[in-house]
């Protein structure tokens, strides 16, 4: 009989069940705190764990937004005391590593997109709109500067 949140095939190998479970669950419960605090109350944690699992099947292992491929192997091996000490370099090691990014502003249904650790602190809490046009205005201005 099927598990409810089965790892995908993409990730067979590179995660076991059991620590993609782990990561579906902890991911859930901090969109579930966040989304709560801006006023969602009706946000469940099975409403986003499926959500969340939906959002990585979807993915098939690449970002939503720059279709790189992502690096599974990083969940759940991010270290703050690390990341205190090593700073920047260490951070850089994590750009790929897979987070889940709100497509809307989380007060409504759970929306999610899987994208990397960068794209996901590049976007912040932007619309796509928002984030194109962001992206316009850089590319603008460093074609103007070069």
């Amino acid at each position: 009989m099927p598990r409810k949140y089965e790892i995908p095939d993409f990730l067979r190998g590179v995660q076991t069940q059991f620590n993609y479970e782990r990561w579906l669950q902890r991911k859930a419960a901090a969109h579930i705190r966040r989304d709560r605090n801006r006023g969602n109350v009706l946000a469940t944690q099975a409403e986003y764990k499926v959500a969340i699992h939906n959002a990585v099947k979807h993915s098939k292992g690449v970002d939503a937004y720059t279709g790189e491929e992502l690096n599974w192997s990083l969940l759940s091996t991010y270290a703050n005391e690390d990341s205190k000490l090593l700073k920047r370099s260490y951070k850089r090691k994590f750009d790929l590593l897979p987070t889940v990014d709100h497509v809307d502003d989380g007060k409504g249904a759970a929306n999610f997109k899987i994208c990397g650790w960068r794209t996901n602190d590049c976007k912040n809490d932007l619309n796509m709109k928002e984030l194109l046009e962001f992206c316009r205005l850089i590319i603008k201005n460093s074609e103007s500067t070069t």
